[in-house]
């Protein structure tokens, strides 16, 4: 691809970007924004990506990278701040749920996009590989594993992915559920302190770590 067809493709996913996180609904979006918003025609997104639902997915997978890395970098420095003795069971959990609290809390992240690649995702289930390449991507999940191996050393691999994978469905009940959250808790907690949500959060799920549990 020359360098201005990658330009040209940069620019269809910066405003691709800006769009999804600006509108309330997947239906508001249509190649004719994306195509003013990046300079371009609409035929652009057909030609570099193929679709706008080939677009869509390119964007939520750079966002999603982005997301990965801080979630990694999160655990780097846990592991670092307390070698070469295991990390804190407490800062590696934070690391594992607390990049997606603080993006969904924060008004001016990225992430609406995975909110509505979600969506989108969702009534494409049937035969969308280039979806689920994403949404069932664990390889950056099955990091933390050896580090979590290392603070439970009496759990064996399954018993670790499965409370890992238990403690991701609180995470995502929270971020995508907030007015149920709201509705049990009687209002009594600030969901938007992005903080105290991932405080309480660590509260739940390291018991699930802990001997005897």
């Amino acid at each position: 691809m020359s360098n201005r067809a990658n330009v040209t493709a940069r620019r269809l996913m910066d405003a691709c970007e800006t769009l999804l996180c600006e509108a309330d609904a997947l239906e508001e979006l249509t190649a004719r924004k994306i195509a003013v918003q990046a300079q371009a025609t609409p035929s652009a997104i057909a030609y570099h990506f193929g679709s706008q639902e080939e677009l869509i997915t390119a964007v939520a997978e750079r966002v999603y990278r982005r997301l990965n890395a801080e979630r990694l970098t999160l655990l780097q420095k846990a592991v670092d701040r307390r070698a070469p003795k295991p990390p804190e069971l407490e800062e590696v959990i934070a690391a594992l749920v607390g990049p997606s609290i603080r993006w969904a809390t924060d008004p001016n992240s990225s992430y609406p996009v995975l909110a509505h690649f979600t969506s989108m995702a969702h009534t494409h289930r049937d035969g969308a590989s280039h979806y689920r390449r994403i949404i069932e991507d664990v390889e950056h999940h099955r990091v933390f594993i050896p580090q979590l191996r290392r603070i439970a050393p009496w759990l064996d691999d399954v018993e670790i992915g499965w409370r890992m994978n238990c403690a991701l469905g609180i995470r995502s009940q929270v971020t995508r559920s907030r007015h149920r959250t709201e509705l049990l808790t009687n209002y009594g907690m600030d969901l938007d302190d992005a903080d105290l949500v991932i405080a309480r959060m660590v509260d739940v799920i390291a018991p699930m770590f802990r001997r005897g549990c």
